[in-house]
């Protein structure tokens, strides 16, 4: 019988989280170089900003949303257990050889 994962009262949320996600993304995307993961604290919560290539976005987000949806409702999971507030925001990296409109 395996034993579930305990996390010490010193271990950072914060960073498991961010580890989880970019995990998961690595697993998901062709090019998992190009993936990272930052986060942004905004009063009571933690947004995590995920960027990927903009070949890679379909694939983090999935048909109908359905795999970001899934990453949203895990990060949901680990708010009840750590008592803190996260949000998943998916960005695609900027291509410099093409250029940007506005």
């Amino acid at each position: 019988m395996t034993q579930a994962a305990q996390f010490s009262a010193g271990d950072d949320p914060v960073k498991n989280m961010t580890d989880l996600v970019t995990e998961i993304a690595c697993a998901l995307v062709d090019d998992p170089a190009s993936v990272s993961v930052e986060a942004i604290h905004e009063g009571d919560a933690t947004v995590i900003r995920l960027r990927v290539a903009q070949s890679d976005v379909g694939k983090v987000i999935g048909k109908q949303g359905r795999t970001a949806r899934s990453m949203r409702t895990i990060l949901s999971a680990a708010s009840m257990k750590f008592r803190h507030r996260f949000a998943l925001d998916i960005v695609e990296h900027a291509d410099p050889s093409v250029p940007q409109k506005g």
